[in-house]
Protein backbone atom coordinates (compact mmCIF):
# COMPACT_ATOMS: atom_id res chain seq x y z
CA UNK A 1 0.00 0.00 0.00
CA UNK A 2 1.36 3.32 -1.29
CA UNK A 3 1.86 5.30 2.21
CA UNK A 4 1.63 9.34 2.23
CA UNK A 5 5.03 10.05 1.31
CA UNK A 6 4.49 9.26 -2.32
CA UNK A 7 1.42 11.61 -2.61
CA UNK A 8 3.89 14.83 -1.39
CA UNK A 9 4.93 17.06 -4.10
CA UNK A 10 7.91 16.91 -5.61
CA UNK A 11 10.36 18.21 -4.53
CA UNK A 12 8.60 18.14 -0.84
CA UNK A 13 10.01 20.38 2.25
CA UNK A 14 10.48 19.19 5.50
CA UNK A 15 11.63 20.55 8.90
CA UNK A 16 14.57 19.58 10.72
CA UNK A 17 13.84 17.85 14.22
CA UNK A 18 15.70 20.08 16.42
CA UNK A 19 16.17 19.49 19.91
CA UNK A 20 14.76 21.82 22.04
CA UNK A 21 13.12 23.58 18.97
CA UNK A 22 11.15 21.98 17.20
CA UNK A 23 8.32 21.72 19.65
CA UNK A 24 4.38 22.25 19.23
CA UNK A 25 4.73 25.90 19.60
CA UNK A 26 7.38 26.48 17.23
CA UNK A 27 5.20 24.06 14.80
CA UNK A 28 2.88 26.91 15.06
CA UNK A 29 5.13 29.89 14.27
CA UNK A 30 6.82 28.01 11.16
CA UNK A 31 3.42 27.00 10.21
CA UNK A 32 2.43 30.69 10.25
CA UNK A 33 5.27 32.37 8.53
CA UNK A 34 5.23 29.17 5.75
CA UNK A 35 4.67 25.64 5.94
CA UNK A 36 6.57 22.86 4.99
CA UNK A 37 4.81 19.74 3.85
CA UNK A 38 5.88 18.08 6.67
CA UNK A 39 6.99 18.26 10.28
CA UNK A 40 9.32 16.16 12.65
CA UNK A 41 9.10 16.30 16.16
CA UNK A 42 12.14 16.71 18.33
CA UNK A 43 13.62 13.31 18.44
CA UNK A 44 12.45 11.19 21.59
CA UNK A 45 13.69 8.04 23.63
CA UNK A 46 11.88 5.26 23.40
CA UNK A 47 13.65 3.29 26.23
CA UNK A 48 13.24 6.42 28.35
CA UNK A 49 9.45 6.19 27.68
CA UNK A 50 9.21 2.80 28.47
CA UNK A 51 10.61 2.99 31.67
CA UNK A 52 9.46 6.13 32.83
CA UNK A 53 6.60 7.32 30.32
CA UNK A 54 5.27 10.52 29.31
CA UNK A 55 8.00 12.55 31.89
CA UNK A 56 10.86 10.95 31.01
CA UNK A 57 10.60 12.90 27.36
CA UNK A 58 9.61 16.31 28.17
CA UNK A 59 6.18 16.83 26.03
CA UNK A 60 8.23 16.07 22.84
CA UNK A 61 5.71 14.08 21.50
CA UNK A 62 2.63 16.85 22.21
CA UNK A 63 0.98 17.72 19.36
CA UNK A 64 -2.43 19.39 18.31
CA UNK A 65 -5.65 18.12 16.48
CA UNK A 66 -4.78 20.64 13.69
CA UNK A 67 -0.97 19.04 13.07
CA UNK A 68 -2.13 16.50 10.57
CA UNK A 69 1.45 16.45 8.84
CA UNK A 70 3.98 15.54 11.82
CA UNK A 71 5.67 12.93 11.63
CA UNK A 72 7.18 11.08 15.34
CA UNK A 73 11.24 10.87 15.24
CA UNK A 74 12.45 8.42 17.22
CA UNK A 75 15.81 6.79 19.06
CA UNK A 76 16.74 3.81 20.99
CA UNK A 77 18.66 0.91 20.90
CA UNK A 78 16.45 -1.88 22.09
CA UNK A 79 14.39 -2.88 19.12
CA UNK A 80 11.43 -4.25 21.68
CA UNK A 81 11.29 -0.46 22.91
CA UNK A 82 10.84 1.27 19.85
CA UNK A 83 7.96 -0.90 18.88
CA UNK A 84 6.23 0.18 22.06
CA UNK A 85 6.85 3.64 21.63
CA UNK A 86 5.92 3.15 17.51
CA UNK A 87 2.69 1.93 18.90
CA UNK A 88 1.93 4.84 21.37
CA UNK A 89 2.54 7.38 18.41
CA UNK A 90 0.00 5.43 16.25
CA UNK A 91 -2.46 5.39 18.98
CA UNK A 92 -2.34 9.22 19.71
CA UNK A 93 -2.15 10.16 15.88
CA UNK A 94 0.82 10.50 14.48
CA UNK A 95 1.07 9.83 10.65
CA UNK A 96 4.71 8.03 10.30
CA UNK A 97 7.65 7.08 12.21
CA UNK A 98 10.75 8.52 11.41
CA UNK A 99 13.98 6.90 13.04
CA UNK A 100 17.54 9.09 13.93
CA UNK A 101 20.44 7.74 12.97
CA UNK A 102 22.50 10.88 13.05
CA UNK A 103 22.25 12.92 16.07
CA UNK A 104 25.83 13.24 17.43
CA UNK A 105 24.89 14.21 20.70
CA UNK A 106 27.64 12.02 22.82
CA UNK A 107 24.98 10.58 25.35
CA UNK A 108 22.60 9.24 22.74
CA UNK A 109 25.97 7.67 21.03
CA UNK A 110 26.86 5.83 24.80
CA UNK A 111 23.16 4.61 24.80
CA UNK A 112 23.69 3.22 21.39
CA UNK A 113 20.94 5.65 19.49
CA UNK A 114 21.30 8.63 17.09
CA UNK A 115 25.00 8.44 15.30
CA UNK A 116 25.78 5.15 16.98
CA UNK A 117 23.33 3.36 14.91
CA UNK A 118 26.22 3.84 12.06
CA UNK A 119 28.39 1.28 14.67
CA UNK A 120 25.82 -1.42 14.82
CA UNK A 121 23.77 -2.23 11.63
CA UNK A 122 22.23 -5.43 12.43
CA UNK A 123 20.60 -3.41 15.24
CA UNK A 124 19.96 -0.47 13.26
CA UNK A 125 17.80 -2.86 11.13
CA UNK A 126 16.22 -4.29 13.79
CA UNK A 127 15.25 -0.94 15.02
CA UNK A 128 13.86 -0.30 11.72
CA UNK A 129 11.43 -3.84 11.65
CA UNK A 130 10.23 -3.14 15.43
CA UNK A 131 9.13 0.14 14.38
CA UNK A 132 7.29 -1.09 10.96
CA UNK A 133 5.27 -3.13 13.98
CA UNK A 134 3.33 -0.05 14.23
CA UNK A 135 1.81 -0.07 11.11
CA UNK A 136 3.37 3.49 10.18
CA UNK A 137 5.29 4.70 7.36
CA UNK A 138 9.05 4.17 8.56
CA UNK A 139 11.47 6.78 7.77
CA UNK A 140 15.29 7.32 8.86
CA UNK A 141 17.20 10.28 9.09
CA UNK A 142 21.19 9.35 8.87
CA UNK A 143 24.32 10.61 8.38
CA UNK A 144 27.13 9.79 5.43
CA UNK A 145 29.00 7.92 8.41
CA UNK A 146 30.84 8.13 11.71
CA UNK A 147 34.44 9.31 11.39
CA UNK A 148 34.68 9.06 7.71
CA UNK A 149 33.19 10.20 4.65
CA UNK A 150 34.00 7.14 2.59
CA UNK A 151 31.88 4.66 4.65
CA UNK A 152 28.68 6.28 3.15
CA UNK A 153 28.35 3.69 0.30
CA UNK A 154 28.48 0.46 2.77
CA UNK A 155 26.38 2.59 5.15
CA UNK A 156 23.66 4.27 3.15
CA UNK A 157 23.79 0.65 1.04
CA UNK A 158 22.33 -1.25 4.79
CA UNK A 159 19.58 1.56 5.17
CA UNK A 160 18.18 1.08 1.50
CA UNK A 161 18.03 -2.49 1.92
CA UNK A 162 15.53 -2.23 4.91
CA UNK A 163 12.68 -1.13 2.81
CA UNK A 164 11.71 2.28 4.56
CA UNK A 165 9.74 4.99 2.89
CA UNK A 166 12.42 7.94 3.01
CA UNK A 167 15.98 7.98 3.35
CA UNK A 168 16.71 11.71 4.78
CA UNK A 169 20.81 12.48 4.75
CA UNK A 170 22.75 14.93 6.53
CA UNK A 171 26.01 15.53 4.20
CA UNK A 172 28.09 15.34 6.83
CA UNK A 173 29.67 12.46 9.07
CA UNK A 174 29.68 12.25 12.91
CA UNK A 175 32.59 13.11 13.14
CA UNK A 176 32.36 16.54 11.21
CA UNK A 177 29.21 17.43 13.30
CA UNK A 178 28.06 20.87 11.58
CA UNK A 179 32.09 22.39 11.43
CA UNK A 180 32.47 21.83 7.53
CA UNK A 181 30.63 22.47 4.65
CA UNK A 182 28.10 19.43 3.46
CA UNK A 183 29.23 17.47 0.79
CA UNK A 184 27.01 18.16 -1.86
CA UNK A 185 29.44 16.99 -4.40
CA UNK A 186 28.14 13.28 -3.16
CA UNK A 187 24.28 13.36 -4.28
CA UNK A 188 24.73 12.40 -7.96
CA UNK A 189 26.18 9.36 -6.55
CA UNK A 190 24.13 8.64 -3.82
CA UNK A 191 20.80 9.49 -6.14
CA UNK A 192 22.54 6.14 -8.50
CA UNK A 193 23.23 3.80 -5.22
CA UNK A 194 19.43 4.75 -4.04
CA UNK A 195 18.18 4.05 -7.92
CA UNK A 196 20.05 0.98 -7.95
CA UNK A 197 18.93 -0.80 -4.56
CA UNK A 198 15.74 0.92 -3.42
CA UNK A 199 14.19 3.03 -6.58
CA UNK A 200 10.77 3.12 -4.17
CA UNK A 201 12.61 4.64 -1.16
CA UNK A 202 12.26 8.57 -1.46
CA UNK A 203 15.82 10.55 -0.78
CA UNK A 204 15.55 13.69 1.12
CA UNK A 205 18.78 15.96 1.42
CA UNK A 206 19.83 18.02 4.46
CA UNK A 207 22.49 20.33 5.83
CA UNK A 208 23.69 24.16 4.62
CA UNK A 209 20.07 24.47 3.22
CA UNK A 210 19.19 27.84 4.13
CA UNK A 211 15.52 28.59 2.06
CA UNK A 212 13.17 26.94 -0.16
CA UNK A 213 14.76 28.52 -2.91
CA UNK A 214 18.22 27.01 -2.59
CA UNK A 215 16.49 23.83 -1.91
CA UNK A 216 14.72 24.08 -5.35
CA UNK A 217 18.15 24.67 -7.17
CA UNK A 218 19.45 21.95 -5.51
CA UNK A 219 17.25 19.91 -6.74
CA UNK A 220 17.18 21.31 -10.23
CA UNK A 221 20.98 20.57 -10.57
CA UNK A 222 20.40 16.95 -8.72
CA UNK A 223 17.44 15.04 -10.74
CA UNK A 224 16.45 12.39 -8.45
CA UNK A 225 16.33 14.34 -5.31
CA UNK A 226 12.75 13.96 -3.77
CA UNK A 227 13.00 16.04 -0.81
CA UNK A 228 14.78 18.61 1.11
CA UNK A 229 15.11 19.04 4.91
CA UNK A 230 16.01 22.31 6.85
CA UNK A 231 17.06 23.34 10.01
CA UNK A 232 19.35 25.94 11.36
CA UNK A 233 18.13 27.67 8.41
CA UNK A 234 14.97 28.86 10.12
CA UNK A 235 17.16 30.59 12.49
CA UNK A 236 18.57 33.18 10.12
CA UNK A 237 15.23 33.26 8.15
CA UNK A 238 11.95 31.84 9.67
CA UNK A 239 10.38 31.88 6.77
CA UNK A 240 12.47 30.12 4.94
CA UNK A 241 9.74 27.38 3.75
CA UNK A 242 7.35 30.48 2.17
CA UNK A 243 7.83 30.62 -1.63
CA UNK A 244 9.91 33.82 -2.91
CA UNK A 245 7.86 36.10 -3.90
CA UNK A 246 9.60 39.14 -6.09
CA UNK A 247 8.61 42.05 -3.32
CA UNK A 248 10.53 39.70 -0.88
CA UNK A 249 13.63 38.41 -3.38
CA UNK A 250 16.18 39.76 -0.95
CA UNK A 251 14.53 39.94 2.12
CA UNK A 252 16.58 38.22 4.42
CA UNK A 253 19.91 37.74 2.27
CA UNK A 254 22.09 38.90 4.39
CA UNK A 255 21.88 36.40 6.94
CA UNK A 256 23.23 33.52 4.63
CA UNK A 257 25.64 31.11 5.84
CA UNK A 258 29.24 31.84 5.27
CA UNK A 259 30.10 28.26 5.26
CA UNK A 260 27.66 26.61 2.08
CA UNK A 261 28.97 26.04 -1.01
CA UNK A 262 29.15 29.39 -3.41
CA UNK A 263 27.25 27.08 -6.25
CA UNK A 264 24.18 26.78 -3.68
CA UNK A 265 24.07 30.10 -2.32
CA UNK A 266 21.65 32.92 -3.98
CA UNK A 267 23.29 35.95 -5.06
CA UNK A 268 23.27 37.76 -2.35
CA UNK A 269 23.17 41.80 -3.38
CA UNK A 270 21.86 45.22 -1.86
CA UNK A 271 19.02 45.67 -2.67
CA UNK A 272 19.02 49.53 -3.84
CA UNK A 273 22.28 49.12 -5.44
CA UNK A 274 20.74 46.36 -7.84
CA UNK A 275 17.42 48.41 -8.77
CA UNK A 276 17.94 51.77 -7.93
CA UNK A 277 15.31 51.89 -5.22
CA UNK A 278 15.03 55.09 -2.99
CA UNK A 279 17.15 55.34 0.14
CA UNK A 280 13.26 55.65 1.22
CA UNK A 281 12.15 52.63 0.25
CA UNK A 282 14.71 50.57 1.58
CA UNK A 283 13.76 51.97 5.04
CA UNK A 284 10.42 51.00 4.45
CA UNK A 285 11.47 47.24 3.74
CA UNK A 286 13.62 47.37 6.88
CA UNK A 287 10.36 47.91 8.79
CA UNK A 288 8.47 45.54 7.06
CA UNK A 289 10.69 43.28 7.86
CA UNK A 290 10.88 44.46 11.48
CA UNK A 291 7.67 44.51 11.83
CA UNK A 292 6.85 40.86 10.11
CA UNK A 293 9.86 39.67 12.52
CA UNK A 294 8.20 40.88 15.71
CA UNK A 295 5.03 39.49 14.87
CA UNK A 296 5.90 36.09 14.82
CA UNK A 297 7.73 37.14 17.98
CA UNK A 298 4.21 38.22 19.50
CA UNK A 299 2.54 35.12 18.24
CA UNK A 300 5.20 32.66 19.80
CA UNK A 301 4.54 34.59 23.04
CA UNK A 302 0.59 33.76 22.66
CA UNK A 303 1.53 30.20 21.54
CA UNK A 304 3.99 29.43 24.61
CA UNK A 305 0.99 30.90 27.31
CA UNK A 306 -1.59 28.63 25.91
CA UNK A 307 0.85 25.33 25.58
CA UNK A 308 3.24 25.90 28.02
CA UNK A 309 1.19 23.64 30.75
CA UNK A 310 1.80 20.95 28.39
CA UNK A 311 5.43 21.05 27.02
CA UNK A 312 6.16 22.25 31.08
CA UNK A 313 9.05 24.30 29.61
CA UNK A 314 9.92 27.41 31.97
CA UNK A 315 9.82 30.72 30.76
CA UNK A 316 13.67 31.22 30.04
CA UNK A 317 13.73 28.59 27.23
CA UNK A 318 11.65 31.15 25.00
CA UNK A 319 15.10 33.32 25.37
CA UNK A 320 17.08 31.32 22.99
CA UNK A 321 14.41 32.21 20.06
CA UNK A 322 14.53 36.06 20.56
CA UNK A 323 17.39 36.17 18.62
CA UNK A 324 15.70 34.68 15.31
CA UNK A 325 13.48 37.45 15.47
CA UNK A 326 15.32 40.41 16.65
CA UNK A 327 17.58 41.28 14.82
CA UNK A 328 18.70 42.94 11.42
CA UNK A 329 17.07 46.91 12.56
CA UNK A 330 18.21 50.20 14.14
CA UNK A 331 18.07 49.40 17.99
CA UNK A 332 18.06 45.48 17.89
CA UNK A 333 20.92 44.57 19.65
CA UNK A 334 19.45 47.02 22.56
CA UNK A 335 16.15 45.46 22.37
CA UNK A 336 17.81 41.78 22.28
CA UNK A 337 19.54 42.73 25.66
CA UNK A 338 16.18 43.96 27.70
CA UNK A 339 14.50 40.87 26.39
CA UNK A 340 17.12 38.76 28.30
CA UNK A 341 16.06 40.50 31.33
CA UNK A 342 12.49 39.74 30.75
CA UNK A 343 10.71 37.56 33.72
CA UNK A 344 7.28 36.58 31.70
CA UNK A 345 5.48 37.15 28.18
CA UNK A 346 3.82 40.03 29.49
CA UNK A 347 7.39 41.49 30.31
CA UNK A 348 7.87 40.90 26.83
CA UNK A 349 5.31 42.29 25.49
CA UNK A 350 5.28 45.64 27.58
CA UNK A 351 8.98 46.42 26.06
CA UNK A 352 7.30 45.08 22.35
CA UNK A 353 5.09 48.05 22.88
CA UNK A 354 7.15 50.41 23.96
CA UNK A 355 8.69 50.81 20.82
Amino acid sequence: MTSFWHDLPRPFFILAPMEAVTDVIFRHVIAKAGAPDLYFTEFTNATGWVHAGDKAIGGRLIKTVDETKLIAQLWGALPSDMAKLAAHCKEIGFIGIDINMGCPDASAIKAGGGAGMILSPDNAADIISAAKNSGLPVSVKTRLGYSRIDEWRGWLTHLLQQDIENLTIHLRTKKEMSKVPAHFELIPEIVKLRDEIAPNTLLTINGDIEDREQGLRLVTGNPGVDGIMIGRGVFHNPFAFKPVEPADESFFRETKSETQPESFLPGAKNVSARSGLSEKTTHRDDDQKKTKLLDLLRLQLDLYDQYSHLTNRPFDTLKRFFKIYVRDFDGAAELRDKLMHTKSTDDVRALLNSL
